[in-house]
C-alpha cells in the first residue's frame, strides 16, 4: 500500500527562488527525503527555449539535496514538472508533493490522495506524433497507476506529463538515421507532443481505443479528460505523475476533476472543487473554499473555429502575440477568479486533452480538520 500524501503549494518570489520549499522542509512540513513530485509555473515565455523552467528545476532540487540524505543522482529522478508562462495574473508557484508515515496521517476508509510516477522508455524524434509515443506513454501511465495503488482508471483524476519536443538537433539525428519527422516546426512541435502525450493518457485509461497516425491534432474528438501534458528539450522520455485516490491510504486529501468546455466555463473549475469532496453551495464564491482548495490544475486550448460561444476573436490570426499566451492569460483570469487566488496552475497547448477549445480541470482540497490550502480561511 502506498504511504499517505502531503500537498502543499508554495510561492516563488523570484526565478530562482526555491525559499518557501527550504521553509516548510524547516518547519517540519515536510521531509525532504519523502517529497516524490512538484509541478510548477515559472515566469519564462512558455516556449521551446524558456530557460525559467531549468533555473527552476535546478533551484528546487539542490534544496532536496542540501537539506536530505538521498544522493543527486537519485534526487535528479524526482518528477519536477515545470510549466512555463505566468501570463496575466498568474502566479510563480509549486505544489510539493511528500510522503508521511503512515501512523502520522490521518486514518480514513474514505479516497484519499494517492501519487505513483513513472518514466516511459525513450522516446525516439521520428515518434513524436506517431503511435510509438502513444504506446509508450501509455505503458508509462499504467507503470504509474500501479505505483499509485490505483487499480481503477476511474480513481484517476489527473496525469501530468513532461515529454521530449523536436529541436533542430533531433530533427536532423532522425534525418541522419532516414527517418522522417512530423514537423520540422521547432514550435510546433510543443503542441503535437502534448497532444500525442494525451491521446497515450487516454489509450491507457481506456478513455479511447487506440487512434490512427492521422488523427493525431486532426481528430479533436478523441481526448483524455484528465491529462495535463507539458513538453520541453530536458528530457528524452516521458515523464509521468498519476494523481488519484486510494480507500485505506489514509490522509487529509482528495483529488477530484473535470473539464471546462470553454474559456469562459467557470462552472467547469467548481465542477472539479466539488468533486474532489468540497461542499459548495449552488452560486458559490471564492469566500466558500474556507481554505480548504490546495490548488487547481488546468490545461487550455484555442478554440479551432476562432470563437467563444460564437463570438469571434483574433487569437489565431494575431501575429505578434502567440495564441499561446493569450488564452493562457485569459483562462489563468477565470480560474483566479474561482479560486481567489492568482497562484494557479494553467498550462496551455491541450490538444487532445479535454473537448476543442476548453480543457481539462483537476483540483486537490484538504479535507482536515484545520485546512491547509491557500489562500487562508
Amino acid at each position: 500500500m502506498p504511504e499517505p500524501i502531503e500537498v502543499r503549494k508554495v510561492p516563488i518570489h523570484s526565478v530562482a527562488d526555491a525559499s518557501e520549499l527550504t521553509r516548510l522542509i524547516d518547519d517540519g512540513v515536510l521531509e525532504a527525503d519523502r517529497v516524490i513530485a512538484i509541478i510548477g509555473k515559472t515566469e519564462g515565455n512558455g516556449g521551446v527555449n524558456d530557460y525559467t523552467r531549468i533555473i527552476a528545476d535546478r533551484a528546487f532540487r539542490e534544496v532536496l539535496a542540501r537539506s536530505g540524505t538521498r544522493p543527486m543522482s537519485e534526487i535528479k529522478q524526482i518528477p519536477i514538472v515545470w510549466s512555463g508562462g505566468t501570463d496575466g495574473v498568474i502566479s510563480p508557484h509549486a505544489t510539493i508533493f511528500a510522503t508521511v508515515p503512515a501512523e502520522s496521517a490521518v486514518a480514513t476508509d474514505e479516497p484519499r490522495l494517492t501519487v505513483g510516477f513513472a518514466m516511459s522508455e525513450p522516446i525516439l524524434p521520428e515518434e513524436i506524433g506517431r503511435r510509438g509515443m502513444i504506446e509508450k506513454v501509455a505503458a508509462a501511465v499504467t507503470d504509474a497507476m500501479a505505483e499509485a495503488g490505483i487499480t481503477d482508471p476511474a480513481d484517476v483524476h489527473y496525469v501530468q506529463t513532461k515529454t521530449p519536443l523536436l529541436t533542430i538537433h533531433t530533427i536532423r539525428d532522425a534525418k541522419s538515421r532516414g527517418e522522417t519527422v512530423w514537423t520540422e516546426h521547432t514550435h510546433e512541435s510543443m503542441d503535437l507532443s502534448n497532444g500525442t502525450t494525451g491521446l497515450g493518457v487516454a489509450v491507457a485509461l481506456g478513455e479511447i481505443e487506440m487512434p490512427a497516425d492521422d488523427a493525431v491534432m486532426h481528430d479533436r474528438d478523441l481526448y483524455s479528460t484528465v491529462a495535463s501534458c507539458s513538453s520541453g528539450v530536458e528530457l528524452d522520455q516521458a515523464q509521468v505523475v498519476v494523481v488519484g485516490n486510494a480507500r485505506g491510504i489514509g490522509g487529509r486529501y482528495r483529488i477530484g476533476h473535470s473539464v471546462m468546455t470553454d474559456a469562459l466555463d467557470a462552472d467547469g473549475i467548481w465542477a472539479a472543487i466539488r468533486d474532489a469532496g468540497l461542499d459548495l453551495p449552488d452560486r458559490p464564491h471564492p469566500r466558500d473554499i474556507g481554505g480548504r482548495l490546495v490548488n487547481v490544475f488546468l490545461k487550455c486550448e484555442v478554440s479551432q473555429d476562432g470563437a467563444v460561444r460564437g463570438r469571434r476573436n483574433a487569437m489565431l490570426d494575431d501575429s505578434d502575440v502567440h495564441w499561446h499566451r493569450q488564452i493562457k492569460s485569459c483562462v489563468g483570469g477565470v480560474t483566479a477568479a474561482v479560486t481567489g487566488d492568482p497562484a494557479v496552475f494553467v498550462s496551455v497547448s491541450a490538444a487532445h486533452q479535454g473537448p476543442d477549445g476548453g480543457g481539462p480541470v483537476a483540483a486537490i482540497v484538504d479535507l482536515g480538520e484545520d485546512p491547509t490550502g491557500y489562500p487562508p480561511a
